[in-house]
Protein backbone atom coordinates (compact mmCIF):
# COMPACT_ATOMS: atom_id res chain seq x y z
CA UNK A 1 0.00 0.00 0.00
CA UNK A 2 1.06 3.55 -0.70
CA UNK A 3 0.69 4.55 2.96
CA UNK A 4 3.21 1.87 3.95
CA UNK A 5 5.65 3.17 1.34
CA UNK A 6 5.29 6.72 2.66
CA UNK A 7 5.79 5.51 6.24
CA UNK A 8 8.97 3.68 5.23
CA UNK A 9 10.33 6.76 3.43
CA UNK A 10 9.46 8.95 6.44
CA UNK A 11 11.40 6.58 8.69
CA UNK A 12 14.36 6.67 6.30
CA UNK A 13 14.25 10.47 6.31
CA UNK A 14 14.19 10.57 10.12
CA UNK A 15 17.15 8.22 10.32
CA UNK A 16 19.03 10.33 7.76
CA UNK A 17 18.15 13.44 9.80
CA UNK A 18 16.48 14.99 6.75
CA UNK A 19 14.02 17.16 8.64
CA UNK A 20 12.43 18.70 5.50
CA UNK A 21 11.57 15.31 4.02
CA UNK A 22 10.56 13.91 7.38
CA UNK A 23 8.22 16.84 8.07
CA UNK A 24 6.47 16.80 4.70
CA UNK A 25 6.02 13.01 4.80
CA UNK A 26 4.62 13.14 8.33
CA UNK A 27 2.26 15.91 7.20
CA UNK A 28 1.16 13.78 4.24
CA UNK A 29 0.57 10.77 6.49
CA UNK A 30 -1.47 12.90 8.88
CA UNK A 31 -3.61 14.25 6.03
CA UNK A 32 -4.13 10.72 4.67
CA UNK A 33 -5.17 9.46 8.11
CA UNK A 34 -7.58 12.39 8.50
CA UNK A 35 -9.12 11.54 5.13
CA UNK A 36 -9.76 8.04 6.47
CA UNK A 37 -11.33 9.39 9.65
CA UNK A 38 -13.56 11.78 7.69
CA UNK A 39 -14.75 9.05 5.33
CA UNK A 40 -15.12 6.56 8.20
CA UNK A 41 -13.45 3.81 6.21
CA UNK A 42 -10.02 2.45 5.47
CA UNK A 43 -7.93 4.65 3.22
CA UNK A 44 -7.26 3.25 -0.25
CA UNK A 45 -4.30 4.02 -2.48
CA UNK A 46 -6.62 6.22 -4.57
CA UNK A 47 -7.51 8.21 -1.44
CA UNK A 48 -3.82 8.60 -0.59
CA UNK A 49 -3.02 9.75 -4.14
CA UNK A 50 -5.83 12.32 -3.94
CA UNK A 51 -4.39 13.70 -0.68
CA UNK A 52 -0.89 13.85 -2.18
CA UNK A 53 -2.23 15.70 -5.25
CA UNK A 54 -4.00 18.17 -2.96
CA UNK A 55 -0.79 18.81 -1.01
CA UNK A 56 1.18 19.24 -4.23
CA UNK A 57 -1.38 21.70 -5.58
CA UNK A 58 -1.25 23.68 -2.34
CA UNK A 59 2.56 23.81 -2.46
CA UNK A 60 2.49 24.86 -6.13
CA UNK A 61 0.13 27.72 -5.29
CA UNK A 62 2.39 28.83 -2.44
CA UNK A 63 5.43 28.49 -4.71
CA UNK A 64 3.86 30.80 -7.28
CA UNK A 65 3.67 33.53 -4.62
CA UNK A 66 6.94 32.80 -2.80
CA UNK A 67 9.74 35.29 -3.25
CA UNK A 68 12.45 34.08 -0.87
CA UNK A 69 14.88 31.69 -2.62
CA UNK A 70 15.07 29.43 0.46
CA UNK A 71 11.30 29.09 0.62
CA UNK A 72 11.09 28.38 -3.11
CA UNK A 73 13.80 25.71 -2.84
CA UNK A 74 12.03 24.04 0.10
CA UNK A 75 8.68 24.03 -1.71
CA UNK A 76 10.23 22.62 -4.89
CA UNK A 77 11.89 19.84 -2.87
CA UNK A 78 8.59 19.03 -1.13
CA UNK A 79 6.70 18.96 -4.44
CA UNK A 80 9.29 16.64 -6.01
CA UNK A 81 9.20 14.34 -2.98
CA UNK A 82 5.40 14.11 -2.96
CA UNK A 83 5.28 13.61 -6.75
CA UNK A 84 7.65 10.65 -6.41
CA UNK A 85 4.78 8.71 -4.81
CA UNK A 86 2.32 9.39 -7.62
CA UNK A 87 1.81 7.04 -10.54
CA UNK A 88 3.34 8.29 -13.79
CA UNK A 89 1.02 10.58 -15.69
CA UNK A 90 0.37 10.35 -19.42
CA UNK A 91 1.99 12.84 -21.79
CA UNK A 92 -0.13 15.25 -23.83
CA UNK A 93 0.56 13.18 -26.96
CA UNK A 94 -0.46 9.95 -25.22
CA UNK A 95 -3.64 11.59 -23.98
CA UNK A 96 -4.50 12.76 -27.50
CA UNK A 97 -3.99 9.20 -28.78
CA UNK A 98 -6.12 7.75 -25.97
CA UNK A 99 -8.92 10.16 -26.89
CA UNK A 100 -9.10 8.94 -30.51
CA UNK A 101 -12.29 6.87 -29.89
CA UNK A 102 -14.16 9.99 -28.71
CA UNK A 103 -12.54 12.49 -31.09
CA UNK A 104 -15.79 13.33 -32.89
CA UNK A 105 -17.55 14.05 -29.58
CA UNK A 106 -14.67 16.28 -28.44
CA UNK A 107 -14.60 18.24 -31.67
CA UNK A 108 -18.40 18.48 -31.72
CA UNK A 109 -18.65 19.77 -28.14
CA UNK A 110 -20.06 23.30 -27.85
CA UNK A 111 -17.36 24.45 -25.41
CA UNK A 112 -13.97 23.52 -23.99
CA UNK A 113 -15.75 22.54 -20.76
CA UNK A 114 -18.00 20.05 -22.52
CA UNK A 115 -15.05 18.66 -24.46
CA UNK A 116 -13.13 18.25 -21.22
CA UNK A 117 -16.08 16.42 -19.68
CA UNK A 118 -16.20 13.98 -22.59
CA UNK A 119 -12.43 13.48 -22.44
CA UNK A 120 -12.26 12.97 -18.67
CA UNK A 121 -15.16 10.52 -18.70
CA UNK A 122 -13.46 8.47 -21.41
CA UNK A 123 -10.03 8.57 -19.76
CA UNK A 124 -11.49 7.60 -16.39
CA UNK A 125 -13.33 4.66 -17.96
CA UNK A 126 -10.04 3.34 -19.34
CA UNK A 127 -8.20 3.81 -16.04
CA UNK A 128 -5.80 6.31 -17.60
CA UNK A 129 -3.78 8.56 -15.29
CA UNK A 130 -3.71 12.03 -16.80
CA UNK A 131 -3.20 15.45 -15.26
CA UNK A 132 -6.04 17.89 -15.87
CA UNK A 133 -3.73 20.51 -17.35
CA UNK A 134 -2.36 17.96 -19.82
CA UNK A 135 -5.88 16.88 -20.77
CA UNK A 136 -6.74 20.54 -21.45
CA UNK A 137 -3.67 20.88 -23.71
CA UNK A 138 -4.59 17.68 -25.59
CA UNK A 139 -8.14 18.94 -26.08
CA UNK A 140 -6.88 22.25 -27.49
CA UNK A 141 -4.70 20.31 -29.95
CA UNK A 142 -7.56 18.02 -30.97
CA UNK A 143 -9.99 20.91 -31.40
CA UNK A 144 -7.45 22.82 -33.47
CA UNK A 145 -6.89 25.54 -30.88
Amino acid sequence: MLVDTIKARALEAMKAKDSEASNILRLALGEIQMAGVRSEREVTDDDAVAVLRKLIKSNEETLSMAEAPEQRATLQKEIALLQSFLPASMSVEAIAEALAPVLDAIRGAKSEGQATGVAMKHLKSTGANAAGTDVAKAIKQLRGG
